[in-house]
């Protein structure tokens, strides 16, 4: 690996440790509970931070997303499309985001991030410049969107470790 993958491991690391953080010990019930109406559970958030990492990873990588190619979608048996990774949802899509346990949270999260280690294993330094999305202005590049991956879930583990803090788990 280069250093400028090593780089991005270690940041998708501290997802990872991250979200162990949040959900570790928690059960469905935990999981599901909003600090109020409108705030995300820490289920939900892990659940769409997880899902944008596959989604985006997919993406640049030129694959099917883990969700649906080893079965994720059907454990979790949430009533969304396969598509679907939480942009945009509603209190009510927030809240069927339930009875999902921690190692259903993990395992689908741990999943994605060793894809994840394992495709930044195999590109060098000149892939990272790659356009990847030519929907905006300037075209997102390669590292520019696993950059935008890292900080959005960052943001939402971070989230998910203060709904727990605020529900005294």
């Amino acid at each position: 690996m280069t250093a400028s993958t090593d780089l991005l491991v270690d940041a998708f690391g501290r997802i990872r440790e991250a979200v162990e953080e949040a959900v570790t010990g928690l059960g469905p019930d935990e999981l599901s509970t909003r600090p109020e109406e409108d705030a995300n559970s820490i289920g939900w958030l892990v659940w769409h931070l997880t899902r944008i990492q596959d989604d985006h990873l997919a993406g640049v990588a030129g694959t099917e997303q883990l969700w649906t190619s080893d079965g994720w979608y059907e454990r979790f048996g949430l009533p969304f499309s396969a598509d679907d990774h939480g942009y945009g949802h509603s209190r009510k899509e927030v809240a069927a985001v339930k009875d999902i346990g921690e190692e259903l949270l993990t395992g689908y999260h741990e999943a994605v991030h060793d894809n994840t280690v394992q495709y930044l294993a195999g590109i060098a330094d000149k892939d990272l410049k790659r356009v990847v999305d030519r929907a905006w202005t300037p075209p997102v590049t390669m590292g520019v969107r696993l950059v935008s991956v890292i900080a959005d879930g960052l943001q939402h583990a971070g989230q998910a470790a203060y709904v727990r803090g605020l529900l005294g788990y």
